[in-house]
């Protein structure tokens, strides 16, 4: 099997059986197997190994993997396998540990291969046989000025097929601009998305090559933003074992449960507000579920499409305005029809006529609400470095349970008492 698969198969056992089967890889692609496990379990398995077993696990690894698996190594372990790589090896990743992991720094690999502008093709492939071999997934050699300053890129497939007479100045592609390094990841995975690249430069602050990105590694970052909306919704942690312990799950879950157990509280006391209301009326306190689930339906499909338009970057406090009064709309035409459903249905259990009015506008002002929320609150949370997917969620439900009872009980109670 594949390293990537044997990852996967290690994250759908129990702790028990994942450390049954560890024992049966092969030593020299646990370092592989390693880098494609979730932070958790990686972090289980290597509590289990011996120092001599991490540092041959580590010993073949790719600078940028290295990177990404050194933080979870034991201290003493850290400084032997720094110890056991070479001078270049070790400013590499040297340099790679220097920027955030999430960035295109903490993605690049700085094995790369770089030509000058005023040699021939010619010179280039007598330069590449004696190289010997490439990177892999080279699928273009950058081009660089005498203080290393990127140029342009050299596409290997122009490089075998051009004229050898012909420059590379007179061939490379100027067009394809370096990634700065500091890029966050989610900006390199949109631009290679929306450009096809297989491969891309990564630039420093003054314009010197530094190293590459590879499609493999921008594939890693788009399963992780996937794995990161849906797990957010849920309010859980990116790195949540489905198999881990019971204990810190518990722990883990607790707290978000914690934090919505408040906003019940809340809303309870909304409620409560209008006690004398619900003892006179006591439909009010039969409808009040529709008012308030409607309305967080209505939420959820709002804040859902902002989030992933933010992730995108298709979201700014530009086209706001534009967003805001479209949802809005949406949400008085679907409230129109459905706050009418529930009028119809509510007078034809109640035979009351401001009952049904009363649930008609509270259903309308509570979808309303939703939409502004909805559209706001991702926006102000991206405002102040709060995820939006993560906290989103629970502010919406505040709201709209708030507001659906405020709007429900407080027209009931000017109304019907």
């Amino acid at each position: 099997m594949h390293p990537a698969e044997i990852a996967s198969l290690l994250e759908s056992l129990p702790p028990a059986k994942r450390e049954i089967v560890w024992g049966f890889i092969d030593p020299e692609i646990e370092g592989d197997v390693l880098v494609e496990l979730n932070e958790q379990v990686r972090n289980d398995l290597i509590g289990g190994m011996d120092a001599e077993e991490l540092i041959a696990a580590t010993e073949d690894m790719e600078v940028d993997d290295l990177a990404d698996v050194i933080g979870d190594l034991p201290e003493a372990v850290n400084q032997q396998v720094l110890r056991s790589l070479d001078a270049q090896d070790r400013e590499r990743l040297k340099a790679v540990l220097g920027y955030e992991q999430d960035s295109a720094g903490g993605l690049m690999n700085m094995d790369t291969v770089s030509v000058r502008p005023d040699v021939t093709l010619e010179v280039v492939l007598r330069y590449l046989r004696m190289r010997g071999e490439l990177p892999p997934r080279t699928d273009r050699l950058f081009v660089v000025n005498r203080d290393d300053r990127y140029l342009g890129a050299l596409d290997v497939t122009r490089l075998l097929t051009d004229d050898p007479d012909h420059s590379v100045a007179e061939v490379m592609d100027s067009s394809i601009a370096g990634i700065s390094a500091a890029s966050p990841a989610a900006q390199v995975a949109t631009l290679f998305e929306n450009r096809d690249l297989v491969s891309a430069a990564v630039v420093a602050g003054d314009g010197k090559l530094i190293g590459r990105i590879t499609v493999d590694d921008v594939v890693d970052v788009i399963r992780e933003q996937a794995d990161h909306s849906v797990k957010s919704l849920a309010n859980l942690q990116d790195d949540e074992d489905l198999f881990s312990a019971i204990v810190p799950s518990t722990r883990r879950r607790g707290i978000w449960l914690g934090v919505n157990l408040l906003t019940a509280f809340l809303a309870s006391g909304v409620v409560a507000i209008f006690e004398n209301t619900i003892d006179r009326v006591v439909a009010l306190a039969v409808l009040m579920p529709i008012v308030a689930s409607m309305g967080g339906i209505a939420g959820t499909q709002t804040v859902t499409l902002i989030v992933r338009g933010l992730a995108l970057g298709q979201v700014s406090w530009a086209n706001t305005r534009w967003l805001l009064m479209k949802e809005a709309t949406v949400a008085a035409l679907n409230g129109l029809v459905w706050a009418a459903v529930v009028g119809v249905y509510t007078y034809s259990i109640y035979r009351e006529w401001k009952l049904a009015g009363i649930i008609f506008a509270a259903m309308m002002i509570n979808l309303l609400a939703a939409a502004v929320v909805g559209v706001s609150v991702p926006l102000v949370l991206r405002k102040l470095r709060v995820d939006p997917a993560l906290a989103s969620g629970v502010i919406l439900t505040t709201f709209t349970d708030c507001i659906g009872f405020a709007a429900l009980l407080g027209l009931g109670a000017i109304f019907l008492v």
